[in-house]
């Protein structure tokens, strides 16, 4: 199926299906370190990305596996050993997250000063509009 007809019920389905998934800051998170680091174990993932609640990266790699972009092997040993890492599907997603992480990391403060500049002008329109006032029947 082709996503470049916009028009279509199904199209907008299937991408924001994906999107939803993908487009998580936790779920970008967890393909990027994997993708980078390779395979790696639950603790090695929550000290790599940083802020992620333990809870958090079980249900983000549980939706990521069940996606079929990240695998999970459990080794029979004491106590038992579980490893993840991407599957073919999971790597195809490595070259588009490295762009955004890049085109986040060359334009972050851009968008920083472009916020302010926005808020500050926000800021003056609201004070210069007056005050709307509601008053109440008696």
């Amino acid at each position: 199926m082709s996503l470049t007809d916009t028009s279509k019920s199904a199209n907008c389905l299937a991408m924001s299906d994906v999107l939803n998934r993908i487009g998580d800051k936790w779920s970008v998170m967890v393909v990027g370190m994997l993708g980078r680091h390779g395979t790696l174990r639950f603790n090695e993932l929550k000290r790599l990305i940083n802020g992620v609640s333990q809870r958090m990266l079980t249900l983000t790699l549980r939706n990521l596996e069940r996606d079929g972009l990240v695998s999970r092997t459990i080794y029979p040993e004491v106590p038992p050993r579980v490893e993840y890492n991407l599957t073919e599907m999971g790597k195809t997603l490595q070259q588009p997250i490295d762009e955004l992480w890049n085109w986040s990391a060359e334009h972050h403060m851009a968008i920083l000063d472009a916020r302010a500049i926005y808020d500050a002008r926000e800021s003056i329109t609201a004070a210069a509009q007056p005050r709307k006032i509601a008053y109440a029947r008696g």
